[in-house]
């Protein structure tokens, strides 16, 4: 059986700049998991000025958050060299989470398989078909802080969310398909 230091929780984006945003990006540290960021993700995070940027670059020096190399973030990074050239704009969407599944995948082939976690906010990831090998999990900043809070590591899911949207979080809309 793992012990909780042997967990990877490597959250996206969504749930970096929410947390930034009601000033509790400790939280992830509160399972005792091992919390890790991509590349790809930190760039997302931090390559334009908003409010929660300087935040999260601050949080992730001051807590030495190790940060994952990837293919999908130098693929990037060739394709964004490569638009001087060609005046073609690399793709940007979806490339944390790209990064992501890509190190959890790599995960699996560890003897034994590193216990992954990816932590997501945005709903569409939720019902996408995103396959993650069966030593990983994927779960919502919700459910996160429900799970906090079941284990009374915090006194409110909701009260941090509130936090978040007074600070002037906006969270994306579902939309449901028309008839």
């Amino acid at each position: 059986m793992s012990s909780a230091a042997d967990i990877a929780l490597l959250p996206d984006a969504g749930p970096l700049i929410s947390l930034a945003y009601a000033d509790m990006l400790d939280l992830l540290f509160k399972p005792g998991w091992t919390v890790m960021l991509v590349d790809m993700v930190v760039h997302e995070v931090t390559r334009n000025q908003t409010p929660t940027s300087a935040k999260i670059a601050d949080w992730i020096a001051a807590r030495n958050v190790p940060v994952l190399s990837t293919r999908t973030y130098q693929h990037y990074q060739q394709a964004r060299q490569a638009t001087i050239t060609t005046g073609a704009p690399p793709r940007k969407a979806h490339l944390g989470e790209l990064a992501i599944q890509e190190r959890m995948n790599e995960f699996a082939l560890l003897a034994p398989p590193k216990v992954g976690v990816f932590l997501f906010e945005d709903h569409k990831i939720a019902r996408a078909s995103f396959l993650l090998p069966d030593n990983c999990r994927k779960i919502s900043t919700r459910a996160f802080l429900i799970f906090l809070e079941q284990k009374k590591w915090i006194k409110s899911a909701t009260e941090i969310n509130r936090r978040a949207i007074l600070a002037g979080r906006k969270f994306s809309g579902l939309r449901f398909p028309s008839d």
